[in-house]
């Protein structure tokens, strides 16, 4: 079971951090993403990190401003979100993996309900 929190409301240029606690699973064997939906849009892949290394990946239009790492003691991911813009208004998705780190919905097993995010300009 995945729950993600932290969304919220903010001003562009402002900062959220949001939090993917997981549960019933092996933390430290899976790989975690963070998507995000906007409205009349496909899903799309923000940042993931790796099972037991931690390394963290991120896509080019969020690259320099968000920021994800694990926490292996809490079983909980987080997205640190800087510079907000509003074109990252969103409802922001964590999901959990095996074998797979990468943009691709399909891969990943587990999903858990979404965090808005609204970024107001």
């Amino acid at each position: 079971q995945l729950q993600a929190s932290g969304g919220g409301l903010v001003q562009a240029g402002g900062t959220l951090r949001l939090s993917c606690k997981a549960s019933g699973f092996s933390f430290a064997d899976h790989g975690i993403g963070w998507f995000r939906q906007a409205p009349g849009m496909e899903r799309e892949g923000v940042s993931y990190i790796s099972p037991s290394e931690g390394i963290g990946y991120h896509a080019d239009s969020v690259k320099g401003r968000f920021t994800i790492s694990r926490d292996y003691a809490k079983n909980t991911v987080y997205l640190q979100m800087n510079s907000l813009k509003p074109e990252d208004t969103a409802v922001y998705y964590c999901a959990a993996s095996v074998g797979y780190i990468g943009d691709n919905p399909a891969g990943y097993k587990y999903w858990g309900p979404g965090t808005q995010v609204t970024v107001s300009s």
